[in-house]
């Protein structure tokens, strides 16, 4: 018997699976090169900033705090980004349209991350505007908090004689907390 042709087979099948294995490895590697790195998926979970509600109580009675000191009977709302309240303070006489009001400015501040000082005017003119956006007041009154950029919160005053005085008593309780991060 041949011993050489048993020999050979073996040679033979091992340089064809040898071959074999080599071609796959260099498809895969070239097709691996015509891919495109893919940017990353999504996070599933979103971290957001809340407002603590200790910052939230200082600013809150801060605001109410300077109108007092002016003799003005005010409601100060503190709001979350997502609308929810987390602070509302209803001072001594101030009228029951202050809370509504000062819950509306607050809302509207938050989701534009400006007073509503600013966006008041845009909302005017003729035809479909900002102001018929649900739950919102361009009246002034409403300021935003910001952190890393962007608005976490918003300070609502309501009550005053005038919108700017509201402004003025919501900005003393955003300075009351300071710049966030």
């Amino acid at each position: 018997m041949n011993t050489t042709l048993p020999r050979t087979r073996l040679v033979l099948g091992m340089t064809a699976g040898l071959a074999t294995l080599a071609i796959a490895t260099g498809i895969g590697a070239a097709q691996a090169q015509d891919r495109k790195p893919q940017p990353p998926a999504p996070a599933a979970v979103v971290q957001t900033g809340v407002l603590g509600v200790d910052a939230a109580t200082r600013a809150a009675r801060a605001a109410l705090d300077a109108a007092e000191k002016e003799g003005q009977r005010v409601t100060v709302v503190v709001l979350d980004r997502s609308g929810a309240v987390r602070v509302l303070l209803k001072g001594d006489g101030a009228g029951p349209q202050a809370e509504e009001s000062a819950k509306r400015k607050a809302f509207t501040a938050v989701s534009f991350g400006q007073p509503t000082s600013a966006l008041a005017k845009n909302a005017q003119g003729d035809g479909p505007t900002i102001r018929d956006i649900p739950g919102t007041l361009f009246l002034a009154g409403g300021v935003p908090v910001a952190a890393n950029g962007g608005p976490i919160a918003a300070i609502g005053v309501g009550g005053a004689p005038s919108g700017d005085l509201d402004e003025r008593f919501a900005t003393a309780g955003l300075r009351a907390i300071g710049e966030l991060r």
